[in-house]
């Protein structure tokens, strides 16, 4: 899987995915066009897609009647000593995702506690929360 990005006018980047191309950019308040999503929005966008692709996968292997999946994500920084859950401690930021998912279709209590755990097992979520390690080389 290799993903290519070259910078455009101002701070726009074209994204080259696959066979499908994308446009990136910053909101104007932050010194952008607002030409395309921000890094941001295509994170929570991953996660998103992600989600809701395998909790599909899950239903249609259990046989089970999800018509569809909703989904918000929020993402803020905030202090680590305003965590009560977090490892990390101090001043330090730590990013919070916050996730809300609902189900439709005709399933118990049981099932649809399931499907937001299977949710939560999705590769880029397992991604986000795992020892992740990024490697740049310059070229020349």
């Amino acid at each position: 899987m290799t993903v290519t990005a070259r910078s455009l006018k101002n701070l726009q980047v074209e994204i080259q995915a696959s066979n499908h191309a994308i446009l990136a950019d910053e909101p104007i308040r932050d010194g952008g066009d607002d030409a395309g999503p921000s890094p941001y929005d295509l994170l929570l966008s991953s996660l998103a897609a992600c989600k809701v692709m395998t909790v599909h996968l899950y239903a249609r292997r259990k046989q089970w009647p999800v018509e569809t999946v909703s989904l918000t994500l929020n993402h803020r920084k905030i202090s680590a000593d305003e965590c009560e859950d977090c490892q990390t401690q101090g001043k330090a930021k730590v990013d919070i995702i916050e996730c809300e998912i609902s189900f439709d279709g005709d399933l118990d209590e049981a099932q649809i506690k399931r499907l937001a755990d299977i949710a939560d097992r999705c590769p880029i979520h397992r991604t986000l929360t795992s020892e992740t390690k990024i490697r740049t080389a310059v070229l020349s």
